[in-house]
């Protein structure tokens, strides 16, 4: 029986031997993080340069967070919904206080999340809207990620997500993305329940709206009566220099969808957030989740938030963002591997100058591993650039420095 990993390769052939092959990671094998660092079994240290996908905003291993993990793991981690906890309600006050809304409902995964938005959109059409039954509608955007299960893909426009994986769930039209005319066309549908967004679209490669779109958005939704859902799990809890991507154009969704960071990256959770008319309209036995709300989380979320608040981590990542890009924008300056930078705070993206395929983005990202820095390319030539907040501003420089030495290195 294997119990301890000795080197990479070890670690990387039971991978591809007994693991389902979902994922295509870069050959790196990590065993310890802590704060922007991530080290492998070698010992080699890596800065991170994705951050769990936006999940450790407060770093890896943060003391404050884990030592409340600890603590609550030594007393109770779970009962399930079928008996109140002592922790669960004072989590979903804190989530609801400092997100301004009157109910929480936690879930475990983004996806969870995301599905649990649908269910409470849709239950509201009809019993508020009075939408006929089967007939509601959910409107999205093109290029959108919000989970993978097979009713959200049924919204989506990847066709990595889609193919060999249909039938797929009615009730979802999709329009383009920071289009205020397709949206004005859509929600005058009187069978639209919502509207179903992210503040920036992240997974896609970080394309951030014309200023605007989402105020406008929002008084549209409110013009035909229609909810607004803001999947805010990647751009949400700081991470663009705000405590959520939406306060930039002072949004208020009607329904908030947070996960990632909301633990700080320590262990699975994530809520939906809304006022009375719309979280009540679920009733006992119509929706839940045996880890939903579970103590163990609950603390862990309270941790994890007021660390963000304590560390003044959105005002880190609107100061450093702007750092960044400007370091970002110069080397585009010097080489024409790069085409454009674009986001918002500690959320960034760099465009590659290379084939459909995206071999030259992957081939970067080797070396800026080969180099000490760890990002991903998503959807082919979009390298994604979003360390921890907790990064330094000369730890920022020290990034951008590695960045342009294999850029300007780089040879096709």
């Amino acid at each position: 029986m294997v119990t301890t990993i000795t080197s990479s390769r070890e670690a990387i052939e039971l991978e591809d031997k007994y693991g389902a092959h979902n994922y295509h990671p870069l050959p790196v094998v990590l065993n310890r993080g802590e704060g922007v660092f991530l080290w492998d079994v070698e010992g080699k240290r890596y800065y991170d340069f994705l951050s769990a996908y936006s999940a450790v905003n407060q770093g890896h291993c943060h003391p404050r967070i884990v030592n409340a993990l600890v603590e609550q793991a030594k007393e109770l981690t779970l009962t399930s919904r079928a008996f109140y906890n002592d922790k669960l309600g004072v989590a979903e006050k804190y989530v609801c206080d400092t997100f301004g809304y009157d109910k929480a409902l936690f879930m475990n995964s983004g996806a969870e999340a995301n599905e649990t938005a649908i269910k409470l959109a849709r239950k509201w059409g009809y019993t508020k809207k009075g939408i006929q039954d089967n007939k509601a509608v959910i409107v999205a955007a093109k290029k959108n990620f919000h989970g993978r299960t097979t009713s959200i893909i049924s919204a989506s426009s990847d066709p990595s997500a889609r193919k060999g994986f249909g039938p797929f769930m009615p009730g979802f039209e999709m329009v383009e993305y920071d289009d205020v005319a397709a949206l004005e066309k859509a929600l005058a549908n009187p069978n639209v329940c919502a509207l179903w967004i992210e503040p920036i679209q992240g997974e896609a490669g970080v394309y951030v709206p014309q200023p605007g779109y989402l105020k406008a958005a929002a008084d549209l939704c409110k013009q035909h009566n229609v909810l607004l859902m803001m999947d805010e799990i990647q751009t949400g809890i700081a991470r663009t220099g705000k405590m959520l991507a939406s306060d930039y154009e002072n949004v208020h969704a009607d329904i908030l969808i947070l996960g990632k960071a909301l633990s700080g990256g320590v262990l699975p959770v994530s809520v939906v957030l809304a006022d009375d008319e719309i979280m009540l309209v679920i009733k006992p036995g119509e929706h839940g989740s045996t880890f939903g709300g579970n103590p163990l989380a609950a603390a862990v979320v309270v941790e994890a938030l007021q660390v963000v608040k304590d560390e003044h981590l959105a005002e880190q990542a609107a100061h450093l963002g702007e750092i960044f890009r400007d370091r970002m924008k110069a080397l585009i300056k010097k080489s024409s591997l790069i085409t454009l930078v674009r986001g918002k705070g500690l959320l960034n993206a760099i465009v590659i100058n290379d084939t459909p395929d995206g071999q030259t983005a992957w081939n970067i990202c080797l070396e800026l591993a080969a180099n000490g820095l760890l990002a991903k390319p998503t959807h082919g030539n979009i390298i994604r650039l979003a360390p921890p907040l907790v990064i330094t501003e000369e730890q920022v420089h020290e990034c951008c420095d590695i960045i342009e030495s294999v850029v300007l290195a780089y040879k096709k």
